[in-house]
Formats: C-alpha cells, structure tokens, sequence
C-alpha cells in the first residue's frame, strides 16, 4: 500500500510537470492573440482618425468635395449642434459649403485631442474664420457681413465602418459663441 501511494504521488508530480509547460503555452498563446487582436484594433484607429485629419485639414478647409468618399459613407447620418439631422453625403456636402459663403477663409487645421474606442472616433478641433460675405438666411434675404473673425472648439465624434467610411457623424460647437463672435448676438 505504502508502495502504491509513493508510486502514485510521483505519478501525479510527473503529470502535473509536463502538464505545466502545455498550459504555460496555451496561455502564452491565448496572450498572443489578444494582443494581436489589440494591436490590429488599435492601427484601425489611427488609420481613422488619420483619415479625419485629412478630411478636415486637406478636405474641409481645401473645400475638396469630390474627396468627401474618402471619409464619409454615402448614405452618412450627421447630427449637427443645433438638433437637426441631415441624411446622405450630397446634402452633407451642401451644408458644409454652407461655411464658406459666409466666411471664405473658414478653416480647421488642428485637433489637439484625437481618442478612439473600436468602431468609435472622436477628435476636438477648432474652426474659424471671419465673417465677410453676406450670409444667406433663405427666401433670398442676406444678413450682411460684419468682418468679424470667429474661433471656436469644436469636436466631432464618427462611428467607422469596416470599409474605413463614417456612417454617422455627431458635430458639437457652441452656436451662441459663434453668433456673438460674429457679431450676430450679445
């Protein structure tokens, strides 16, 4: 008996030595693979948000609207800061030519924070320009200009498909600031 238990023990210790080494692998293996998994995860994200620079630095403030594809789905959902949404990369394009018949020389040219999470973009950034054309208010009534410049954060914050395209934009800036910056508002 006292034999069977001795044998039986090292049966155990040797089983468990050579199991070792196949968990440590399996381990290794799994850690391997997620950071793989994170690594891939993570240059998405700056392919994304280097594609957003370019589309506000190069697109936007170049007014380059035949490269608006490179950024932004064609059926693209955009929320803008004052609660409407628009559906659709043409009337996407039309409002934000918008800007620049107003204010030619609106700009966007940094983003100082630039985060993102899986599917999830968001960058802070700052728009301005000056206020020197008249302003088109509809039913073809201007306001006129007043020469002012404006400079204001904005951040935007786009969920990326897996062909590298938003498919839905959130714009955020400060519409008060903005009109009283442009002289249309106390």
């Amino acid at each position: 008996m006292k034999r069977f238990a001795l044998l039986s023990a090292a049966a155990i210790t040797l089983a468990s030595v050579t199991a070792a080494p196949a968990q440590d692998n399996a381990a290794a293996t799994a850690a391997l693979a997620e950071l793989a998994a994170r690594q891939a995860d993570d240059a998405r994200i700056e392919k994304n948000l280097t594609t957003f620079d370019t589309l506000d630095f190069e697109v936007f403030t170049g007014q380059k609207w035949d490269r608006l594809h490179e950024s932004h789905a064609k059926d693209i959902v955009v929320h803008w800061p004052d609660g409407r949404t628009t559906k659709g990369i043409d009337v996407h394009i039309e409002e934000l030519k918008a800007f620049f018949t107003f204010a030619p020389d609106t700009r966007i040219e940094t983003h100082p924070i630039r985060i993102g999470q899986g599917e999830w973009t968001g960058v802070v950034g700052v728009i301005e320009g000056t206020f020197s054309k008249p302003m088109p208010i509809g039913n073809g009534k201007v306001i006129e200009p007043t020469n002012k410049a404006y400079k204001l954060t904005m951040a935007t914050v786009g969920h990326w498909t897996k062909d590298g395209v938003m498919d839905e934009e959130y714009l955020f800036w400060d519409n008060q600031a903005f009109y009283k910056q442009i002289g249309l508002a106390n």
